[in-house]
């Protein structure tokens, strides 16, 4: 079945023979980009492409073979409202831009305290990082994103070449699927001025998708409903109601291609998530986010240790997987190494608190990021930020909760009481430290009035994070 991705073009797939309409069409997009901003240009393409879009989505009927590229596109080179964001393409609004590249980047594993960084700014610039999803490029989906977004109805043109190439030609770590992290982890960014014992405030200005579809993926082994390493049920359910069902497992195989895990397909259209189940569909909201922002950790300059596996998070952020953390926020991390060495990686268009499957709804995103060194004694960072990770947003100040925050090496791993305990201590300790509350009044108001939730229960470390209200102490 054609994809309605299909009726559309990224600017890098006009050739240079083309028409002259589709020359003016790139022009057209290129100085809309620049002079709107990437925002603007969505808005006003929205307003003016609308029916059009519509159209073209409604439309969508007939077999084209997959991986080909359709050439009835419109004028303007979107692909359900999104456009394809290839490497160092389109709106870039940080002083500086990383890309993916396939010689830097690591698979499976965060930068420890050694590690050499791939870009050097200053404290207070931002950065815009074009970050790569794991997701359709891992080896249980065939390790070819050409094949596997293809299979779904994307044109080649609309899988992103950074993906590609990390898939064709990664080799800095050797892969092994069912031991190494999935994650594609770009960085480490060098912050000019941090120190061990500062901390670095992260202020995340923008989070948008590269392409208009994601993949929210189900591992044996893993996710909320897990079978246990010996084959029993976890406690609390049967072996009839682990997911995915034990009848699928496959893992014997040894071949990652045929151990029945299950990745769902989830498209974009109109600014929403699109399911289809049966003859029906369903839509929910997009809130992109970078699952994984950290600095660097580990102290072993090994990229193999198990510390510096890119799956749990620690007390130096990682894949810390909490939505809150979007445009918008701030992420406070304490300082481990000499110029923080910062990464990010798990690019989130959507996910639900808790994470339940083991995948949100993983999509590339190019975020801007804005780094800040914050000195003790400041003032410009919590002072649990020194200690532990932190997050705020304009409505609230968000104390973390990790089981095991040095690796998940000491037995915790998915104790969500350990979590909760550790996120409510750090949200009396920055009520006494920056409110003044005494300690008692503290306890009593975190139960009256804040939230806790369940960031994720899939990390091996698991998490939990509160909301404290900024609208309670105006």
């Amino acid at each position: 079945m054609k994809s309605c991705l299909d009726n559309f073009r990224t600017l890098d797939q006009i050739e240079p023979e083309a028409p002259m309409t589709d020359f003016l069409a790139r022009e057209a997009a290129e100085t809309l980009t620049r002079g709107l901003g990437r925002r603007g240009f969505l808005r006003a393409a929205a307003a003016v492409g609308a029916v059009g879009a519509a159209a073209a989505t409604t439309a969508c009927t007939a077999d084209t073979p997959a991986n080909t590229v359709a050439t009835s596109s419109p004028a303007l080179p979107f692909s359900g409202g999104v456009p394809i964001l290839q490497p160092g393409r389109g709106d870039i609004p940080g002083d500086h831009y990383l890309g993916s590249e396939v010689d830097q980047v690591l698979w499976g594993y965060v930068p420890n305290i050694h590690s050499k960084e791939v870009l050097r700014m200053k404290s207070g610039e931002t950065v815009t990082i074009d970050a790569v999803s794991h997701e359709g490029i891992l080896e249980d989906q065939g390790r070819d994103p050409l094949e596997y977004f293809g299979s779904k109805g994307v044109a080649k043109g609309d899988v992103l070449a950074d993906a590609i190439a990390i898939a064709e030609g990664y080799d800095r770590t050797p892969r092994d699927f069912d031991k190494d992290g999935p994650h594609i982890v770009t960085g480490p960014v060098f912050v000019e001025g941090a120190r061990p014992g500062d901390v670095l405030k992260i202020e995340t200005l923008d989070a948008v998708p590269r392409v208009p579809y994601g993949v929210v993926s189900s591992r044996h082994g893993k996710g909320a409903l897990a079978r246990t390493a010996n084959g029993a049920a976890p406690a609390g359910i049967s072996l009839d109601e682990v997911m995915p069902p034990v009848a699928t497992d496959r893992r014997p195989t040894g071949d990652p291609r045929d151990y029945g895990n299950v990745s769902t397909f989830t498209a974009i259209e109109e600014g929403l998530g699109v399911m289809p189940f049966g003859d029906a569909k369903v839509r929910f909201p997009l809130r992109p986010f970078m699952g994984m922002m950290g600095v660097a950790f580990s102290p072993d300059a090994d990229p193999k240790a198990a510390s510096a596996n890119s799956v749990p998070p620690t007390r130096g952020g990682g894949n810390i997987d909490i939505r809150l953390l979007g445009a918008g926020s701030a992420f406070y991390l304490p300082v481990f190494a000499e110029g923080a060495l910062f990464y990010v990686g798990d690019p989130h268009m959507a996910m639900g608190d808790g994470e339940a499957a083991l995948t949100a709804m993983e999509g590339s995103l190019r975020g801007t990021f804005r780094l800040t060194v914050c000195k003790p004694g400041s003032g410009d960072a919590p002072e649990v930020a020194y200690q532990y990770p932190f997050g705020e947003t304009d409505e609230a100040w968000i104390p973390i909760g990790l089981s095991d925050p040095d690796g998940s090496q000491n037995g915790q791993s998915s104790d969500l009481n350990v979590a909760m305990r550790r996120a409510v201590v750090n949200a009396l300790d920055f009520l006494e430290d920056e409110k003044g509350m005494d300690r008692a009044t503290a306890y009593a108001y975190l139960s009256a009035a804040a939230d806790f939730t369940v960031s994720q229960v899939v990390d091996r470390t698991v998490g939990v994070h509160g909301q404290i209200y900024k609208s309670h102490f105006a």
